[in-house]
C-alpha cells in the first residue's frame, strides 16, 4: 500500500505538468541520455563480437586447431602413416589429416601468382576444414581421377587474379623442383580446374590452391612424406592439451602450434579492442546519470512546498527519500528498455542487410558483423540501472532534510 503510493507520487512527478514544462522536458532528455548510452554500448559490444566470431569461425573453417609439425625443417616426416594412427586415439581427437604444403606459382590466361599448394587425402581433408565443403563450382571427385590431367581446386580470388574459370588448364611452377648437381630446378605440371571455393576469408581465397597428396609430392620431388598433420578438436578450447597429447605421442623432434597461438596478435587485438570500447562507451552512462542526478534535483528544488505538505501529513523520510529513488529507477528503466530495443534491432537490420560494407582486402570480411548476445544485454541493463540508482542517492538525501515547519510558515 505504501509503496503504492510512492510510485504514485513518482509518477506524479515525472509527468507532465502545465505550471512546470521544464522537469517532463528534462526527464526526456534524461531518458533519451540512458537509451543513447545503453543503445551505443550494445552496438559496440555487437560489433566487437561479431568480427571476433566470424573471424574465428573463417579461420578454424579453413585451418585445423592443432598442427604437428618438425621442429627442424627438413625432408618430411617418413612415418606418417604409422603417427597418423597414434594420433586418432588420443582423447579429444576426432579427425586427422595429414597434409604436405608447398609454395608454388600458379599461370593462368592472363598472368602468374605466387601461392600455397596444399596436398590432401580429400576425406581428411573434409573431416578437418570447411573450406572445401564450400565450392562454388566443381567437384572433388576429379582430384583422384586418373585419367587426363590431374585436378586442382583454387581459391575464387585466386581464380579472378589469373584469369581461371573451370576446366580450364593451368601451369603450376614449384621453384624448390628437382634436385640436379648444379642446384635445384623449377618443375613444372599442368593441372585442370576441378573446383573453385569460396570460404569468406579473403587470405584464403585469394592464395590457396589444393591437388592430392601423390599430385604435390611428385611436384616437389619427394617420396612418400607429408610435412605436417593436423588434427581437430572435439572442443577447440581444448586445442593446448590436444597439442601437449600429440606431442607426446609422436616425440620429441616434433612441436603443436594450436590455433590460439596462430592467431594470438589478432585474438588479443580484439580483446583490448572490447575494453577499451566498453570503458568509452560507458562514459555515456556516466553522462546519462549525471542527468538524472540534474532532473531529481530540479525536482527537489520545485517540489520544496509538497514535500513539506507530505511530511506535515505522516509521510516518513524514508518514504520521501523512496519517491525520487523510484523516479530516477523510473528514469533507468525506461531508458534501458528503449536503448536495448533499438539497439539489438539496428543489429539485427544492420547484420542481415550488410549495411556498412568494408574491403575485404583489408579487413577480411565483406561487411561489418553484428552479433548482439543476450548476456551482454542482461549486464548493459545491470550497469545502467546501478548508474540510475546511484544517481538518486543525493537528491533523495537532500528530499529528507526538509523541514516542513520552516516551509510552510508563510503559507
Amino acid at each position: 500500500m505504501l509503496r503504492g503510493f510512492e510510485l504514485f507520487v513518482a509518477g506524479r512527478y515525472l509527468r507532465n505538468n502545465r505550471k512546470e514544462t521544464v522537469i517532463p522536458v528534462i526527464t526526456v532528455i534524461s531518458v533519451a541520455g540512458v537509451a543513447a548510452g545503453v543503445m551505443a554500448l550494445v552496438i559496440a559490444l555487437a560489433v566487437n563480437n561479431g568480427f571476433r566470431n566470424t573471424l574465428q569461425k573463417n579461420l578454424l573453417g579453413a585451418t585445423a586447431h592443432v598442427n604437428l609439425v618438425q621442429k627442424e625443417t627438413g625432408e618430411g616426416i617418413p612415418d606418417w602413416r604409422a603417427l597418423d594412427a597414434k594420433l586418432r586415439v588420443l582423447p579429444h581427437v576426432i579427425a586427422v589429416a595429414p597434409v604436405l604444403y608447398g609454395e608454388i606459382f600458379l599461370t593462368g590466361p592472363t598472368r602468374s601468382k605466387g601461392a600455397i599448394l596444399k596436398g590432401i587425402r580429400p576425406n581428411d581433408e573434409l573431416a578437418i576444414s570447411d573450406t572445401l565443403r564450400q565450392l562454388k563450382s566443381g567437384s572433388l571427385n576429379a582430384l583422384n581421377d586418373a585419367s587426363g590431367l590431374p585436378g586442382i581446386v583454387v581459391g575464387a580470388r585466386l581464380a579472378a587474379d589469373v584469369g581461371i574459370q573451370m576446366n580450364s588448364v593451368v601451369t603450376v611452377i614449384a621453384p624448390q623442383g628437382t634436385p640436379t648437381p648444379f642446384g635445384p630446378t623449377p618443375s613444372r605440371q599442368r593441372y585442370r580446374v576441378a573446383g573453385i571455393f569460396e570460404s569468406g576469408f579473403y587470405d584464403f581465397d585469394d592464395n590457396w590452391a589444393y591437388v592430392s597428396m601423390q599430385s604435390v609430392q611428385h611436384l616437389l620431388s619427394v617420396g612418400d612424406v607429408v610435412n605436417a598433420i593436423e588434427l581437430q578438436c572435439d572442443d577447440l578450447y581444448r586445442a593446448p592439451e590436444v597439442g601437449r597429447n600429440a606431442v607426446a605421442a609422436a616425440g620429441t623432434a616434433f612441436s603443436a602450434v594450436n590455433w590460439q597461438d596462430q592467431n594470438k596478435q589478432l585474438l588479443h587485438a580484439l580483446k583490448m579492442e572490447k575494453a577499451v570500447t566498453v570503458i568509452t562507451i560507458s562514459l555515456i552512462e556516466l553522462i546519462a546519470g549525471l542527468n538524472i542526478l540534474i532532473t531529481l534535483t530540479m525536482v527537489v528544488l520545485t517540489k520544496y512546498k509538497d514535500i513539506a505538505v507530505l511530511i506535515a501529513m505522516g509521510a516518513r523520510r524514508h518514504q520521501i527519500a523512496r519517491i525520487f529513488v523510484l523516479q530516477g529507477v523510473l528514469i533507468g528503466i525506461a531508458g534501458t528498455v528503449l536503448g536495448l530495443v533499438a539497439g539489438h534491432a539496428l543489429c539485427y537490420y544492420a547484420n542481415a542487410y550488410h549495411w556498412i560494407q568494408l574491403d575485404d582486402t583489408v579487413y577480411a570480411l565483406s561487411f561489418v558483423p553484428f552479433e548482439a548476445r543476450p548476456l551482454d544485454a542482461v549486464w548493459i541493463a545491470a550497469g545502467s540501472l546501478l548508474w540510475s540508482l546511484v544517481a538518486t542517492l543525493y537528491p533523495a538525501r537532500n528530499a529528507t532534510r526538509i523541514t516542513p515547519v520552516e516551509v510552510l510558515r508563510y503559507e
